[in-house]
């Protein structure tokens, strides 16, 4: 149950600076791993409310089904993130039905997540919500900027889907928002908000909520530069590329959160039933 996982983008900087550390754990029977990863998504659901990310019934994260690969767990519609509770989630199938649980599912998580899902089958974890300035960024039509070390975790590794099509109600969207995102850990959805996936939900939901901050950091830069008449001051590409490879890392992203999660176990245990 202990053995140390290996995420697959670990570089020789990240192994050096986290050694010792604690790893996931992989666990001795898929009950287990099924328990761990809706638990971690209500503890997730719980912090995206604290941090400001509810916005009346939109948002979702999702976790994969570690036996049944091709369905997802997810948030059941109209539940306010600081109530769910890790028996409250739903399971639902790439075709759009649930599949365990008795409450409805919001359809533009089934939309952008099963097509998200489908063209990534390293995501174990996926995160979109309605976040304030993860908005007002994405309004700006363009990627974030190397400007400070923090959103170098998303150097060169976000995308922009710019080419909103209303409401993602439609698989069709879903699998453009997909397209776009490619490879990356992250997108910025152009007049919508963020998306974040990642190899657990720990790092899937810590991407998001630095990213999210990335984008306020970087409001705010900008408009501190245009009061000044001065320019942001832009990281070289040298270092934003060896800062990428510690602080973007799968498992800096893992390791990121387990302090966030550890805090709202100590403050709302209540998510664990």
């Amino acid at each position: 149950m202990n053995a140390p996982q290996k995420f697959h983008d670990s570089t020789p900087a990240a192994e050096k600076m986290y050694t010792d550390l604690p790893r996931p754990p992989v666990f001795a029977t898929v009950g287990e791993e099924r328990l761990h990863r809706k638990q971690r998504l209500a503890a997730s659901f719980r912090l995206f409310s604290k941090f400001g990310f509810d916005e009346g019934v939109v948002g979702h994260i999702t976790a994969r089904d570690p036996e049944f690969t091709d369905t997802f767990w997810v948030n059941p519609f109209g539940m306010h993130f600081s109530l769910i509770k890790a028996s409250d989630l739903i399971r639902v199938g790439h075709d759009g039905k649930v599949v365990e649980g008795n409450r409805p599912v919001n359809a533009a998580a089934f939309a952008i997540h099963s097509r998200v899902h489908a063209a990534r089958p390293d995501s174990v974890g996926a995160a979109h919500s309605h976040s304030t300035y993860g908005r007002a960024f994405a309004a700006l039509g363009r990627k974030l900027d190397p400007i400070s070390q923090d959103v170098c975790a998303f150097y060169n590794d976000h995308a922009l889907y710019d080419d909103y099509g209303g409401v993602a109600v439609d698989l069709d969207e879903g699998q453009q928002i997909a397209k776009a995102l490619g490879p990356h850990k992250a997108a910025i959805l152009q007049n919508h908000g963020l998306l974040t996936v990642g190899q657990t939900v720990d790092e899937a939901a810590w991407w998001f909520i630095t990213m999210d901050r990335s984008c306020q950091v970087q409001l705010m830069a900008e408009a501190a530069a245009a009061h000044s008449g001065q320019k942001l001051k832009m990281i070289s590409e040298k270092s934003a590329q060896q800062a990428y490879q510690i602080v973007g890392s799968s498992f800096s992203g893992w390791f990121q959160f387990q302090s966030l999660y550890a805090r709202i176990l100590k403050e709302q245990p209540d998510f664990l039933d």
